[in-house]
Formats: structure tokens, C-alpha cells, sequence
């Protein structure tokens, strides 16, 4: 398991299903925009305050985050 890939997976589906840009994503997290873009393009490793801070924006149990579902390679 890839953990960087499954996180940036299911942040950009997660923020997806809010209809939330990188951007909107980004404020509402207080996090930069690029930041969001490298995390979801498997970039960055982030900090554990970064990914609560996502999942509070996100309105979702942290742990969600880490789930790899099948066929999730791209």
C-alpha cells in the first residue's frame, strides 16, 4: 500500500463529493492551494495536524482518509 497515493485518492474524492475547487478546499482547511494540489498528486507528506485539519474540513473521521478501496490505482 502506497499510503501518500491512498490519502491523495480519497482527499481529492472526498472533496469532490463537497463540490469544493482546491482552492475553496484550501481556505476552508487554511492551507495553501499548492499544498492541497501536491497532496493530491502524491507529492507531499504531510503532518498529522495537516491531515486532521483535512478531515475536520472535510466533515469526515480521520481514519476514512487511509482506506484503500479496490482498483484504486491511477
Amino acid at each position: 500500500m502506497d499510503i501518500v497515493r491512498v490519502f491523495g485518492n480519497n482527499m481529492k474524492k472526498y472533496r469532490i463529493a463537497l463540490g469544493l475547487s482546491q482552492e475553496k478546499f484550501a481556505e476552508k482547511c487554511g492551507l495553501h492551494r499548492t499544498y492541497i494540489s501536491t497532496v493530491e498528486r502524491f507529492q507531499r507528506n504531510i503532518s498529522i495536524e495537516n491531515v486532521q485539519r483535512i478531515a475536520d474540513a472535510l466533515n469526515i473521521e480521520t481514519y476514512k482518509l487511509f482506506i484503500e478501496e479496490d482498483g484504486e490505482e491511477e
